[in-house]
């Protein structure tokens, strides 16, 4: 089975507390895909716990996909 990022993003948040929120950074950020090629994006996206600290491994560029994930049941 392949490794999927929003999976284990889905993880992690299921054992944070309630609270955290979703933001867009306005950065450029690239990623490699299942085939090994780089992708560039000019964001991404960082989940952060409810006093601001960045929950590590939640950054993440396709929000339609962490959306996908996390109401997959």
């Amino acid at each position: 089975m392949a490794f999927n990022h929003y999976a284990k993003i889905k993880r992690i948040l299921q054992s944070e507390p309630p609270g955290w929120q979703i933001k867009r950074i306005n950065q450029p950020t690239s990623a490699k895909n299942f085939k090994g090629e780089l992708i560039h994006y000019d964001h991404y996206y960082r989940i952060y716990r409810a006093d601001g600290t960045p929950i590590p491994y939640c950054k993440f560029q396709k929000l339609d996909k962490f959306e996908q994930m996390m109401t997959k049941i």
